[in-house]
């Protein structure tokens, strides 16, 4: 449920968004401060207009003293300082532009940089929707922060500090006038803040829920019109989408009253006063050309203000995003906790003793939630070259083990090294590279064959091909209209699911790794392709050390050893034929149960 935001809460989205600000522009900064000084020299041109007419006034047009050049300069003054003014406006504002793009382009890559090192515990309760939302809508957001902070904003103060100080040069008994009403400003804008920011608030964060039903709708079709779920779906869109616009309808709300009316109202008071003021006294021609350069500048002080007040709505929501975004770049990254050690790390690489375990685990204990372990007391050996299956039922920890080994969650210290170093400890581009994963479900980009087995390792076509032919993909792949060139569509559309864990596995093996996860890799496929998975990791026995977390118990059959878990805890070990000799045991039934089910 989404509640009101206090105003600690408010004040901290301040200034973690204006944070977030100043280091996204860092690299500009220069930029900045030309603009600023160019606003100011444009805010001072502005400024000595109603001055030059003021001379014209008092000087020629009341006395009727017609000195046609010095009139015409004074005019030509007047229009030049206009015209230069809002050139010089322009330029600033392109310039300020062009930083603020630069800026969310930084920024938008530097947030999805930060997701992609983000643990698997920040996806388990992520929604995929609102982090696209985050890195698209959100950061865009921060430009339009930018924009209104740096230009409206910026320009508009600075004109408004400028025109108090003339009218403080010609009359400050009427600058007086002026500057007691603007309480009334603040106190508008300060209750336009309070009534709308709840509602802007809900509706960036409404927009979210938006976008990660849609993701969510679309990614999951299949299982929803198979359920005959559409209607019920829509209706749940419906009602998030109406709760977004009752948001904005409050906003807009505040918006219609207290912005643009308010200050219109403002004007028409300042004018009155300052009229009302001048009729009291006797009028000589000086104080016509006061009165006209008062008129003037008022529109010079309202307009400002007005500008000012009309960008907090579009301020707010800018708050809130960047409050969003920096609360995601908060998050700590996966391998934020290896900082200073990893220098220090024994590499997992070729200079490893081979007489080590390739995996050691020792009395690994692990719950997500304190109070509810998963794994208990839990100690393996694995040695370098071994092939080792890790079977049970559902909820006896096999995942949870495969994650660990992943390091999608931190473990104890020393309850898990490779080839003796510590998981922590390992450096992550070294962990990556010696240890390779094939998931239950194979991720294929929208992409050709070769851009799948590579991801972006800058592979030679020698390299890929080696791998596709030992993961026995070679073939069906050189088949394909454009070989390794073919695109196979969205999530590997083109291709059969066995085809996709074919690639998937080549895709791991094309890293080199010592080590290799498969993850229920053949859960999904037929028998005939789970025939020639079978033929890979046998050709790979001895050379990369494989543990296969099974459901399909056929897959791992042949390995050296079957470790089975039950509750957290090993409770058989051995091979296929040791396994199926314990009466009774957890293995056999498993197993027996597969064979009558075939």
């Amino acid at each position: 449920m989404l509640t009101k935001p206090d105003d600690t809460s408010a004040r901290r989205q301040t200034w973690q968004a204006f944070a977030l600000l100043r280091r996204a522009a860092r690299p500009d900064l220069r930029h900045l401060y030309w603009a600023l000084l160019w606003l100011v020299l444009a805010a001072a041109l502005e400024v000595t207009g109603p001055i030059m007419g003021k001379a014209l006034i008092d000087q020629h047009l009341l006395p009727r003293h017609l000195d046609w050049p010095r009139m015409a300069l004074l005019l030509g003054g007047l229009l030049l300082s206009g015209w230069i003014a809002s050139g010089l406006r322009y330029l600033q504002l392109v310039r300020l532009s062009g930083l603020a793009m630069r800026s969310v382009q930084r920024l938008r890559e530097q947030v999805y940089n930060h997701v992609l090192r983000l643990p698997m515990a920040f996806f388990d309760r992520a929604i995929t929707g609102q982090l696209v939302s985050r890195v698209t809508n959100d950061t865009e957001a921060v430009k339009t922060l930018y924009v209104q902070v740096l230009f409206v904003m910026l320009d508009s103060s600075i004109v408004l500090i400028g025109t108090v100080c003339a009218m403080a040069w010609l009359d400050w008994h009427l600058m007086v006038i002026v500057l007691a009403l603007l309480p009334a400003v603040l106190a508008i804008v300060w209750l336009y803040q309070r009534l709308s920011a709840p509602a802007v608030t809900r509706a960036r964060a409404l927009r979210s829920d938006i976008n990660g039903q849609m993701a969510e709708s679309i990614g999951g079709m299949s299982v929803l019109q198979a359920c005959n779920a559409e209607a019920r779906f829509a209706a749940r869109f419906g009602a998030t989408n109406g709760q977004h616009y009752q948001a904005r309808m409050a906003e807009l709300r505040a918006n219609a009253w207290l912005l643009r009316p308010a200050l219109d109202m403002l004007n028409i008071v300042l004018l009155a006063a300052v009229i009302f003021v001048f009729g009291q006294r006797d009028m000589t021609a000086t104080e016509v050309g006061v009165l006209y350069a008062f008129i003037s500048y008022i529109a010079r002080v309202i307009e400002p203000l007005i500008q000012i007040t009309m960008q907090f709505s579009q301020l707010q929501q800018s708050v809130v995003a960047s409050a969003r975004v920096a609360a995601l770049l908060a998050e700590p990254g996966a391998a934020e906790h290896l900082a200073g050690r990893a220098e220090l790390a024994t590499p997992a690489g070729a200079g490893a003793d081979a007489s080590l375990p390739a995996v050691a685990i020792r009395h690994l204990d692990f719950a997500y939630k304190p109070g509810h372990p998963v794994l208990h007391d839990l100690s393996l050996e694995i040695a370098q070259g071994d092939f080792v299956g890790i079977v049970g039922h559902t909820g006896s920890g096999k995942s949870t083990l495969l994650s660990l080994l992943l390091r999608f969650y931190p473990v104890p210290a020393g309850a898990i090294t490779l080839h003796g170093a510590a998981l922590a400890e390992i450096p992550n581009e070294r962990f990556r590279a010696d240890v390779g994963l094939v998931p239950q479900d194979p991720f294929l980009l929208a992409a050709s064959a070769r851009e799948n087995i590579d991801m972006g390792r800058g592979l030679s076509q020698a390299e890929v091909e080696t791998a596709a032919r030992a993961a026995h993909a070679h073939d069906f792949i050189a088949a394909l209209e454009r070989g390794y060139d073919t695109p196979l569509g969205e999530g590997g559309s083109r291709l059969s699911v066995g085809q996709k864990q074919l690639i998937a596995i080549a895709r791991a093996l094309a890293g080199s790794p010592r080590i290799l996860l498969l993850d229920e890799a053949t859960s999904h496929i037929d028998s005939a392709t789970e025939q020639i998975v079978q033929g890979a990791l046998d050709e790979l026995r001895g050379r990369v050390t494989i543990i296969a977390i099974a459901h399909r118990l056929s897959t791992i059959r042949a390995a050296d050893r079957i470790v089975v878990l039950n509750h957290g805890r090993i409770a058989e070990s051995g091979g296929h034929e040791q396994l199926m000799r314990i009466a009774g045991g957890l293995y056999q039934r498993l197993y027996l149960l597969q064979q009558l089910a075939a």
